[in-house]
């Protein structure tokens, strides 16, 4: 029962942080406000951050904890750029963020900890469509709640916490009318990560897979969670690559490798590995597995 209350006031107070946090930023303004869909708070992603930072237990909550503050200055600084640096103050600041949360996570869950990192990239590619986030996050917790009581016999479980905390967050997301920005989607992004590790140590303990083992089984998660972002948001991705990246006829993998890769991060490591090379695929097979997204470079 007390469980069961503590589920309840970590919705209630989702709602209540989430709709305090709009108002808030309506009111004030600045790179927090977005001119999208005629005017729209970003950032909303407080809300859950903090429930997530109360209430998601140790060490995972140290983790989403180092990401949402440097990705809540990426929200507060906005795209300004130092002249003789390649990238905005921004990526930087969340580049930090990700760079700790690898280091911090390593004494507690190992090499897996770089693959809890890069969950961020998926959610936030997912946060760029209303909805889109939130139902990923509900349905792969979901899975994950299942999966535990399954497993255990328990109902009750970690997972269930960020499933409460997307819930009371939904509905406004999914009327368009707030973003999560970065220091939402990479908080979501990071708790996720520490499930599927969580989950990944269940199996890999079971069946005596080791450290290599558990690796796997993450990395499998992640790719099943940018494949159903993917699916999620296949027409306007489809739509993106075909009119603004001029990639016809676009696959599933490339759909995929755009969840994987995209954004402001996934073109900066392209700027700086690629410089201003332009490479193009006409194997059949590396068309279907993507390589057009995953090598497009905008710098060439």
């Amino acid at each position: 029962m007390d469980q069961l209350i503590s589920l309840l006031l970590v919705f209630i107070l989702s709602v209540i942080l989430t709709l305090l946090f709009k108002f808030l930023i309506e009111k004030r303004g600045g790179n927090l406000y977005t001119s999208i869909r005629g005017g729209t708070p970003r950032a909303v992603g407080l809300a859950p951050f903090l429930v997530l930072l109360l209430f998601f237990p140790p060490p995972g909550n140290y983790l989403i904890a180092i990401i949402g503050v440097f990705s809540f200055i990426d929200d507060l600084i906005g795209r300004k750029k130092i002249k003789s640096l390649p990238f905005e103050l921004g990526q930087f600041s969340r580049g930090i963020g990700m760079l700790l949360v690898i280091f911090v996570g390593y004494f507690y869950f190992g090499p897996v900890s770089i693959l809890i990192a890069l969950m961020i990239q998926p959610l936030n590619i997912a946060d760029m469509q209303p909805g889109t986030a939130s139902s990923t996050i509900i349905i792969m917790t979901f899975l994950m709640a299942l999966f535990f009581y399954l497993a255990t016999s328990n109902p009750y479980s970690t997972a269930l916490i960020v499933l409460a905390t997307v819930l009371g967050y939904a509905p406004l997301d999914y009327h368009g009318k707030i973003m999560m920005g970065e220091v939402g989607n990479h908080s979501f992004g990071v708790a996720l990560g520490v499930l599927y590790t969580y989950m990944g140590i269940y199996i890999t303990n079971f069946h005596n897979w080791g450290t290599f083992g558990l690796f796997i089984v993450v990395l499998i998660l992640l790719l099943l969670t940018s494949i159903l972002i993917a699916t999620l948001r296949r027409k306007n991705l489809k739509k993106y690559l075909e009119e603004e990246l001029k990639i016809i006829d676009p696959h599933y993998g490339d759909l995929i490798m755009d969840v994987l890769t995209g954004g402001g991060l996934g073109d900066l490591i392209r700027k700086l590995t690629l410089k201003k090379r332009k490479i193009i695929i006409k194997n059949k097979i590396g068309e279907y597995l993507g390589f057009r997204r995953l090598l497009y470079n905008p710098y060439a």
